[in-house]
């Protein structure tokens, strides 16, 4: 039996409908987007934001120099904020990302590089907030709100919003992959009674590691950072490359691992990881799809999304895995939290909009 309902698992549950209505929202916008920039491509991008929206940021990063070969840089709004340096942004394309509109730094990050005429785009879920009265262009996560403190549902409207951006800068992306993505999320979703009974199983973890890599690293900072402000659980991400580097020897037997686990190029190195991780006697669960046949072969528990999403014909081939796997992690640190008496709505000592300089 499902445990009790929370705001958190309640708009996890909205993602589908919330992809479907970003989608067909901003379709027309980015399209006279891409003919702006078309005309005036940037030298470079850079992406400012916080929290939930600094892991699609890092999503963000990945996918656009992929798939466009433009230079991405993460704005570090302190530079602004605190030393008031001067970094030159002129010939750059600014995105500021933010759930509520109204973190002071990211908006300062943004502001300044339209003093020096940056192109400037501001994401967000609230059209009314500082970030859509301050950017050039805006592009809206059609979420609906978002009552938890929890980010779930603006986490994936945000990645969405970033695949139309990298595909306004000519990515090949097809809109028509794009709009598969409610269907895909919604095959996620499915797997909830599943997840809900292995949660159990963790109720009394303190600590662990999320490793993804590539299209999937940012997600292994969001299931992290769900972990660490639902469960109180001291969740470390990496990347396969840097766990082996050092991390790994702090894991013994029981310990517990999650990773990302799609098929493509990352595979062979999150193999390379479960491996040593097997020979460890490691506690190991991974977030799969039915498009990585080897994943679900391994020893190991084993989330497996049942659609082809690691999809051969693809640039790369787990392009567009990221947004439905994250629905397993966001379902079980919600479950995990219930499990653990806590209010995943509510997590002490913070609240929905946050303001740092």
């Amino acid at each position: 039996m499902l445990a009790a309902m929370s705001k958190m698992r309640e708009e996890i549950r909205q993602q589908p409908e919330a992809l479907e209505r970003t989608l067909r929202a901003e379709v027309r916008r980015i399209e006279r987007f891409r003919r702006r920039l078309e005309k005036r491509r940037p030298r470079l991008v850079a992406l400012a934001a916080r929290g939930t929206s600094d892991n699609a940021a890092q999503f963000g990063r990945y996918l656009l120099e992929i798939t466009t070969g433009i230079p991405v840089s993460l704005a570090a709004p302190s530079i602004f904020s605190l030393y008031r340096a001067k970094v030159d942004l002129s010939d750059a394309l600014v995105v500021a990302i933010s759930q509520s509109g109204e973190s002071t730094d990211t908006n300062l990050v943004l502001e300044r590089a339209r003093e020096q005429g940056a192109l400037t785009v501001g994401i967000t879920n609230e059209s009314r907030g500082a970030l859509a009265a301050l950017a050039e262009h805006v592009f809206l996560v059609r979420a609906g709100k978002e009552r938890s403190v929890a980010a779930t549902k603006t986490y994936t409207g945000q990645l969405l919003v970033l695949y139309l951006l990298a595909y306004a800068l000519g990515a090949r992306i097809r809109l028509d992959d794009l709009a598969r993505l409610p269907e895909w999320t919604q095959a996620a979703l499915d797997l909830e009674p599943a997840i809900a009974a292995s949660a159990g199983r963790y109720r009394f973890m303190r600590e662990t590691v999320v490793v993804g890599r590539g299209l999937n690293y940012a997600n292994a900072f969001e299931f992290a950072l769900k972990l660490m402000e639902t469960c109180y659980v001291v969740a470390e991400r990496f990347s396969s490359a840097d766990f082996l580097h050092g991390p790994i020897a702090m894991v013994e037997a029981a310990f517990p691992v999650f990773m990302f686990a799609p098929g493509g190029v990352t595979w062979p190195a999150m193999r390379e990881t479960l491996e040593k991780l097997r020979h460890l006697k490691a506690e190991t669960l991974l977030i799969t799809d039915s498009g990585n046949r080897e994943a679900r072969r391994q020893e190991g528990r084993c989330v497996t999304i049942p659609a082809r999403l690691s999809r051969r014909g693809t640039v790369p081939e787990e392009l567009y895995t990221p947004i439905p796997y994250i629905i397993p992690a966001q379902l079980f640190a919600a479950c995990l939290a219930q499990e653990k008496g806590l209010d995943p709505d509510r997590p002490r000592t913070l609240t929905k909009v946050t303001r740092t300089l």
